[in-house]
């Protein structure tokens, strides 16, 4: 028996969603040491997709195999026993040829920035202090983002793909000024390494002067490349939306509400 597990955490204390052999602290592991608590053996997890080290997600999709039906309330119990950075919002059977990753058809992720500083905001959105923006620039780089099929430019570590395409179906920038903070959102068949953050990297070279729409553009044409590039802050980034064409997930999570205010 196939289960789909919709969870959400706060990945600020964790190296991303997927275990690694160098790597300590994974969302995936506590998952899979706590149902190895509840059902006494070891229950393989499968997630829909990486997540950076500090990144969060609203919406993140697992899935299990499973002999039968769990005796008892496994949402309930999954609750009770991760920690506090982790939720467990539904539950949901499924066929078993359905997969979590291979079956999403779209992904949206959200990015926070904030420039004047509040300390409710910190663990959930990227701080750059007193920042002077141009937001009609950056919006004019987000549409040459939207327009983009070949991302090689904007990913991490390109040779470890057999291609750099990616089909991004809504791309846009939300700010409210009085707030002093803005909304990345961005919506994709499918992401590369290190992909969103290097977007806002460049939007934030745009906005702030230090790069103009033309040199952007070389960049995502690979007709220019730029060197030495920093990626954005894990800890304003949130997977936030996880689309399949047989399931419609619930709205569950607070959090993801609350930053969007004044942000829509």
């Amino acid at each position: 028996m196939r289960y789909f597990i919709h969870l959400g955490f706060d990945g600020s204390n964790y190296s991303g969603w997927q275990k690694q052999k160098n790597t300590l602290n994974t969302v995936q592991e506590v998952v899979e040491q706590t149902l190895f608590q509840l059902f006494k053996k070891a229950v393989t997890v499968y997630g829909c997709g990486r997540t950076d080290a500090g990144g969060h997600a609203s919406q993140y999709v697992i899935h299990i195999n499973l002999e039968e039906a769990p005796a008892f309330d496994l949402k309930f119990r999954l609750n009770k026993n991760l920690p506090d950075n982790i939720a467990v919002f539904e539950i949901i059977e499924v066929n078993e040829e359905q997969h979590c990753r291979y079956d999403a058809v779209a992904r949206t992720y959200d990015y926070f920035i904030h420039w004047k500083k509040d300390p409710v905001l910190m663990r959930y959105s990227s701080f750059y202090e007193d920042l002077t923006l141009d937001f009609d620039l950056m919006r004019k780089a987000a549409a040459l983002i939207l327009e983009t099929k070949d991302f090689r430019a904007l990913c991490k570590q390109p040779d470890l793909y057999d291609n750099t395409l990616c089909r991004i179906t809504k791309c846009a920038l939300f700010v409210d000024e009085e707030q002093g903070r803005l909304r990345f959102s961005i919506t994709s068949n499918r992401f590369l390494r290190g992909m969103i953050r290097f977007c806002v990297f460049f939007l934030l070279k745009v906005g702030t002067g230090q790069m103009t729409i033309a040199e952007f553009q070389e960049i995502l044409k690979q007709e220019k490349e730029l060197k030495q590039k920093q990626p954005a802050f894990p800890n304003g980034l949130f997977l936030s939306r996880v689309e399949y064409p047989f399931l419609e997930l619930k709205d569950s999570h607070h959090l993801i509400r609350m930053l969007k205010g004044g942000l829509e």
